[in-house]
């Protein structure tokens, strides 16, 4: 009896399904959860380079940047600029070390390895990766009238808001895991959005950044934090695959 033979585009289809149906499995280490982070990743940075491209090319954004950057300083105020000097300092390289520092101590205590790791991951580079960005960009900071704070260092990207992207950003992804239910984990989410909104505004309002800078950052610290959790989450979900694979008789 003659055997049916299956078309060559059935068989060239097969590898491609397979590797497909493991992409977006919620199964393995390999899957879903790191599809949807390699995703996430290259939009942030895409976008990244967009508002960098724009910033280069002297786009509209710079003009609105420079407006927006004149209109806070025309309307600053001696209370709420103490504010704002309070929630920079707070959030700058030796607050935002220290709180990090502070973090990986209480996963260390709890034994959470793997919330250690990417926080010694996450943070220290993510610093490193803005000093690196402001260094190729070389963007002036904001020139004003009789400046609240004057800075030396380049403008683009903001650091303060990058470091405070990659610290909320973990510590929101932690409590995410810890609360149930969808208007907790809101709240999670709303509140992180909240202080890295916070800082971005404090640093635009002392006149030190401008509006794509802290956009930029932003975006910036996204793409760098989700490639750290993804990074972490593959390996650790890798790990506990070859631990259970070890066991079963």
């Amino acid at each position: 009896m003659p055997v049916p033979l299956v078309p060559p585009s059935s068989q060239a289809r097969r590898p491609v399904q397979t590797f497909l149906a493991a992409r977006f499995s919620p199964e393995g280490a390999f899957g879903l959860q790191l599809t949807l982070g390699v995703a996430l990743i290259v939009l942030a940075a895409l976008a990244f380079g967009v508002v960098a491209d724009d910033v280069v090319r002297g786009a509209a954004i710079t003009r609105l940047d420079v407006q927006l950057a004149a209109w806070f300083h025309a309307r600053a105020t001696p209370g709420f600029t103490r504010a704002m000097l309070l929630v920079t300092h707070w959030n700058g390289l030796a607050g935002s070390s220290a709180m990090a520092l502070l973090l990986a101590f209480w996963f260390a205590r709890r034994r959470l390895h793997a919330w250690l790791l990417l926080t010694v991951l996450a943070v220290p580079g993510g610093m490193l990766l803005n000093a690196a960005l402001k260094h190729v960009f070389r963007r002036a900071r904001p020139s004003l009238d009789h400046p609240l704070l004057t800075l030396e260092t380049y403008s683009f990207p903001s650091g303060h808001t990058a470091a405070a992207t990659v610290f909320y950003g973990l510590l929101a992804c932690w409590l995410f895991k810890r609360v149930h239910g969808a208007p907790a984990r809101a709240l999670v989410l709303l509140a992180a959005a909240f202080m890295i909104g916070l800082v971005a505004l404090s640093r635009m309002y002392l006149g030190v950044h401008y509006l794509s800078d802290v956009i930029a950052a932003t975006l910036e610290s996204l793409a760098w934090l989700t490639l750290c959790v993804t990074a972490v989450s593959a390996y650790e979900r890798r790990r506990a695959l070859a631990h259970r694979a070890g066991e079963a008789p």
